[in-house]
C-alpha cells in the first residue's frame, strides 16, 4: 500500500535480525547503468518512522542509480524484538547494510539521528562510502545538550506509563498527526491522509514501542560535534528552515567544524524536519545538486 510503483519489498537476514527494504523492481526498470553510484536511502527516528519517509523521492532516482531504502531494526516493517536496540546495534546494523546490500561504495541520504549515525560510520569505515547527503544530522546531545531536561523524557521513563502514552497517544491516528504537526513538518496542509497512516502502520507493530520509546527517552542520544570533526567522506548538509527538533543554528556549528567535507550547506526555506515529506520535488532537485557535486 506505501509502496511506489514500480518497487517492490524483500528482506534480508542480518545480525540483529531480518531487515525488509525496498529496491526497485527489474520487471519495470530496465536496470542503472553500469559503474552507477548506488544509493542508500535511510529514515530518520519517531513514532511510526520507516523506508515510506523516502517514498516520494527515491523513484526519481531509479533510472540511474540502485536504489535501496530500508527499515531499519525495530521500524516499519522490519524485525521488532522486544529489547531496545542500543546505538552501537545501530551502527553495526548500518554498517552491515552497506556491506550487503550495496555493490559497490554508495551515497547514503540520511535523516536526522540516523544521519548522525551515518557520520559515525563514515569516520570509522571511510572507504566504504563515497558520500553523504544528510537532512539536519543531530545526536541530540550536540555541543554537551542534555536529552534527559526534558519533561517528555522523564515521563516516559516510568514503568507502565510509558506503555500508556504510547499507546493511548503516540500510536494513534490522532497522535501521529499531531507528532507529524509538532515535529516534523513546518506547514501541516502538507501532511496528507496516506503520510498519517504510513506511519500509524509502522507504530502499530507488535513491539513498536520498544524502539519508539528507546528514542524519547534519549537512549540513542549522543554528541555529533566530536565525530563530525572527524569526517573526511564528502558530505552535503540540507536544513529545513524551520525544523523544530534540531535548529538550523546547530548545523551551521557542526558544517563550521569541518568545512574540508562538508562540500554543501543548503537551508530550505519554510521546511520543517523532513522536506523529503513536505516538500518532496524540492529535495530531489537538491539531492541530484548534490551527486553532482560529490561525485566528480
Amino acid at each position: 500500500m506505501f509502496i511506489p510503483p514500480g518497487f517492490m519489498q524483500r528482506s534480508l537476514v542480518l545480525d540483529q535480525g531480518t531487515v525488509a527494504y525496498v529496491e526497485a523492481n527489474p520487471d519495470f526498470w530496465s536496470g542503472p547503468p553500469p559503474n552507477s553510484v548506488p544509493l542508500l536511502f535511510v529514515h530518520g527516528f519517531g513514532g511510526g518512522s520507516s523506508s515510506y519517509e523516502w517514498s516520494k523521492v527515491y523513484p526519481a532516482f531509479a533510472a540511474d542509480h540502485l536504489v535501496l531504502a530500508p527499515d531499519l531494526i525495530g521500524w516499519g516493517q522490519s524485525d521488532h524484538p522486544d529489547r531496545p536496540c542500543t546505538t552501537a546495534d545501530y551502527l553495526a546494523l548500518l554498517s552491515q547494510l552497506i556491506d550487503r546490500l550495496c555493490p559497490a561504495p554508495p551515497v547514503v541520504v540520511a535523516s536526522s539521528l540516523s544521519a548522525a549515525m551515518m557520520v559515525r560510520v563514515a569516520v570509522d569505515h571511510p572507504d566504504r562510502l563515497r558520500g553523504l547527503i544528510l537532512v539536519a544530522p543531530a545526536g541530540l546531545a550536540d555541543f554537551g545538550q542534555d536529552p534527559s531536561d526534558s519533561a517528555v523524557n522523564q515521563i516516559v521513563k516510568l514503568p507502565v506509563v510509558d506503555q500508556l502514552i504510547y499507546r493511548g497517544a503516540i500510536a494513534t491516528n490522532d497522535g501521529i498527526r499531531l507528532f507529524l504537526t509538532q515535529r516534523q513538518f513546518a506547514d501541516s496542509s502538507k501532511i496528507a491522509d496516506e503520510v498519517v497512516a504510513a506511519y500509524l502502520k509502522s507504530a502499530q507493530q507488535p513491539n513498536a514501542d520498544v524502539a519508539a520509546l528507546a528514542f524519547v527517552r534519549g537512549d540513542l542520544s549522543f554528541d555529533l560535534a566530536p565525530y563530525f570533526s572527524r569526517l573526511a567522506t564528502p558530505t552535503a548538509m540540507l536544513w529545513g528552515e524551520m525544523a523544530q527538533l534540531t535548529p538550523v543554528e546547530t548545523g551551521r556549528r557542526l558544517a563550521a567544524l569541518n568545512p574540508a567535507a562538508i562540500r554543501r550547506f543548503e537551508v530550505l526555506p519554510g521546511i520543517g524536519l523532513t522536506p523529503q515529506l513536505e516538500q518532496p520535488g524540492v529535495t530531489v532537485g537538491l539531492i541530484q545538486q548534490c551527486l553532482a557535486d560529490l561525485t566528480q
